[in-house]
């Protein structure tokens, strides 16, 4: 008979692997995969098929939690210096690091083989075939975790130009969507630069205000080697600027409809106000308000784009 003590150090093992995925982080990235399913899909009076969908997010959303234990992996040394993230399961003993490494390595080629082998494209005739691999969205999906982990990773203690490097793993999953349907493809373009555009002044209100922390770690963030705020809150304003461009981009290439640029104007707006006040201030309160309108943001922004997709 199991004794309550055991059973809840079990139920604290797992959450310990739970925590080790960021699932917050990477349920946002689950989302932008089905968006950019929907938008490759080549009518809108039906979806994707299930088994494509399926296939496509549970294999991103677990290779997202393997790059995400290989990266706490390997800033274990740093973690506990850090006050947010001093409670993860590496610092805190929950795990050890050989139980993180192996755990990350399985998930992220586990998840990058369910895209693979579970999403079938469509053929030039329109067509599927279930059991055609695709090669397009895995190598996609792979690139996620091989950026993350390899580059991202140990750029953050050597240049503050890691933020922009690190938008690009994060700026592959709507990506990854549209690859499992069509393959590679050029819209593809526009959803990247949406997501990448999107990522610099949300990133950066959190490190503003994390700053010393980062610090502590010696991570070269933007905020860390720029005490005043001056060109965080510039970077800021430009890559919202971008945003801006690149949401317009969906309805001038014609992948949606007039309805999605009501939609993206009005976004833009109140993402902007935020950002604004933020570049100019450096206030932690308008950093704050800027990462919360940046959550708001994007999901209305794709939903809006599913919706009136052509």
């Amino acid at each position: 008979m199991t004794s309550p003590s055991m059973t809840s150090s079990h139920r604290g093992t797992l959450r310990a692997y739970w925590e080790l995925g960021k699932p917050r982080l990477s349920m946002m990235a689950v989302f932008a995969v089905v968006a950019g399913a929907y938008m490759a899909w080549p009518s809108r009076t039906s979806s994707p098929p299930w088994d494509l969908l399926v296939g496509t997010t549970v294999g991103t959303f677990l290779a997202a939690i393997g790059a995400a234990a290989l990266n706490m992996y390997r800033e274990r040394h740093l973690d506990p210096l850090m006050h947010r993230t001093q409670d993860r399961p590496l610092p805190t003993g929950r795990l050890t690091p050989k139980n993180v490494l192996w755990f990350g390595v399985v998930m992220s080629v586990v998840g990058v083989l369910l895209v693979l082998f579970g999403a079938a494209p469509l053929r030039g005739d329109g067509s599927r075939a279930i059991g055609d691999l695709n090669w397009a969205a895995a190598s996609l999906c792979a690139l996620i975790v091989i950026s993350y982990v390899l580059v991202y990773t140990p750029m953050k203690t050597r240049t503050p130009l890691n933020t922009l490097v690190g938008a690009i793993p994060g700026a592959l999953p709507p990506v990854v969507g549209h690859a499992a349907v069509v393959g590679f493809a050029l819209p593809q373009l526009v959803l990247f630069a949406i997501m990448f555009c999107w990522q610099i002044p949300h990133f950066l209100a959190i490190a503003w205000r994390y700053r010393e922390d980062y610090a502590r770690a010696g991570m070269q963030m933007l905020p860390v080697v720029d005490p005043s705020g001056h060109r965080t809150g510039i970077t800021m304003l430009l890559y919202v600027g971008g945003l801006i461009i690149a949401s317009m981009l969906p309805f001038m290439t014609k992948m949606a409809e007039g309805q999605y640029l009501v939609i993206a104007v009005l976004l833009n707006i109140l993402f902007f106000v935020p950002v604004l006040f933020a570049a100019l201030t450096r206030k932690d309160v308008a950093m704050r308000m800027t990462f919360i309108v940046s959550i708001v943001y994007l999901p209305l922004l794709l939903i809006a784009m599913v919706m009136w997709r052509r």
